[in-house]
């Protein structure tokens, strides 16, 4: 759905990572998305954007589009291991709870969907924190890529497994150079 003129605005441009390709949308100030676009999950959390939000897609980069691709560029060249964005999370009262349990897993860590269950106080609710994580808008912002299966192999991500595994591995060699670079003084 396009904008009609009776609704908000996502204002959305695309971005090149160098895993993949992304749409980054905002609305009202905020990143709403960052999403990539290879995979069906797109349309699911497009559409279901646009029903939370009661807001139609104009392509057209906004400030707040701009200033996540300059942290996504500084993410990838390893000078960024936190972002400071406006992010609005549009979901239910859970899946905000388990995005914001998301946000406080460090960079560089990872944890699984068990883990992350139990920090999100339902230890029992494992389908449905990894159902929330399958709703997550905002790829890399809200970091998804850091939940692991039990067995600590890699499951499923909006992104594909590749992008999955090449985020993790950015993220520890980061943190390895980091951690030379203090050491080699």
């Amino acid at each position: 759905m396009e904008y009609s003129g009776k609704q908000n605005i996502i204002h959305i441009q695309r971005y090149h990572a160098i895993c993949g390709e992304l749409i980054l949308g905002a609305i009202n100030g905020q990143l709403c998305l960052c999403d990539w676009t290879t995979e069906k999950h797109h349309n699911t959390v497009k559409k279901r954007l646009q029903k939370a939000l009661y807001a139609g897609y104009a392509e057209g980069k906004s400030e707040i589009t701009q200033e996540a691709a300059k942290q996504l560029d500084q993410y990838f060249e390893g000078k960024r291991t936190k972002f400071d964005i406006p992010l609005l999370l549009a979901g239910t009262d859970f899946q905000k709870k388990v995005w914001h349990k998301l946000l406080e897993i460090p960079y560089g860590q990872t944890h699984t969907y068990a883990e992350l269950a139990r920090l999100s106080e339902n230890p029992k609710a494992i389908r449905a924190v990894a159902n929330a994580i399958g709703s997550n808008a905002l790829s890399i912002f809200v970091p998804c890529h850091r939940i692991i299966g039990s067995n600590r192999s890699l499951t499923g991500y909006a992104g594909g497994l590749h992008a999955k595994e090449f985020l993790i591995k950015l993220e520890s060699f980061t943190l390895l150079k980091r951690q030379r670079e203090e050491h080699a003084f």
